[in-house]
């Protein structure tokens, strides 16, 4: 069985490879990119499994590529766990304001954690959406 794709999209580096190197140890791929527009391009040619993406990113940042997501119709459905150094409560008011714009049609994340993630509470946040998945194709 092919192992399960993780596509970790953070603009720090050393964020991106310590989490890749938390999941490539864990059996997992691990696919990393830089910024949301990046992130996008590799979502859409990986169909990844999971998807870790950081808020704050320069350019087409994480609130960005988390609205590409979900009006994706291949995306739509992947789990994504947002990761940030800003609060959840600031995160969740901003979604709060692009629905209002946008006639709620962009849903909360499945999770969200804030930086620095400790790499046990990480992983087991992403296995417990990895499992899910696998559960439902079963």
């Amino acid at each position: 069985m092919e192992p399960k794709k993780v596509l970790i999209v953070d603009d720090e580096l050393d964020m991106r490879i310590f989490i890749s190197t938390l999941f490539k140890t864990n059996g997992y791929t691990a696919i990393a990119a830089k910024n949301g527009t990046e992130g996008i391009r590799k979502a859409r040619e990986s169909a990844p499994d999971l998807i870790i993406l950081d808020v704050m990113m320069p350019g087409e940042g994480g609130v960005f590529m988390y609205k590409e997501l979900r009006t994706d119709d291949q995306l739509k459905r992947t789990p994504v766990i947002m990761l940030s150094a800003i609060a959840k409560k600031t995160f969740t008011h901003y979604l709060k304001m692009l629905n209002a714009r946008l006639n709620g049609t962009i849903p909360y994340p499945e999770a969200y954690m804030e930086k620095p993630p400790e790499a046990e509470e990480l992983l087991k946040l992403a296995e417990r959406y990895l499992l899910e998945e696998k559960e439902e194709t079963m």
